[in-house]
């Protein structure tokens, strides 16, 4: 009995444990405050001139085909991209994730043409 019990907490706390880390792991997507795993101060310089001269071969470049964003951004709706990014940045977070939406990427909810796969900032603003 004591071992069942001792295998059932062991898993219990694990999945806790994955649950906790993955959210803040995923967290800095589609968050201009929340500093991701490749950040360093100099490719965010570039990534923020990339985005105010809607240089999309500069972000592509910075991106190294990194993430479900790759996938969706292309150079016809990166000018929309990076709009939503300076409206995050602005603090405009409904209308970022408004224009995220109709990019077809995705947030914690699953929504975003159905993929389920992106991940965000979720308001409900």
């Amino acid at each position: 009995m004591k071992k069942a019990i001792f295998g059932v907490s062991t898993l219990i706390l694990t999945a806790f444990a994955l649950s906790t880390l993955s959210g803040q792991v995923l967290a800095y997507k589609g968050d201009p405050n929340v500093k991701g795993p490749n950040y360093t101060p100099e490719r965010h310089e570039a990534m923020e001139k990339a985005f105010d001269n809607k240089d999309y071969n500069v972000w592509k470049n910075l991106m190294q085909g990194r993430g479900r964003v790759t996938q969706i951004v292309n150079e016809g709706n990166f000018a929309k991209f990076a709009e939503a990014h300076n409206l995050a940045e602005q603090g405009k977070t409904a209308e970022a994730a408004k224009i995220r939406q109709e990019l077809g990427l995705g947030f914690r909810n699953g929504s975003g043409n159905g993929q389920g796969m992106g991940y965000g900032r979720n308001n409900d603003k």
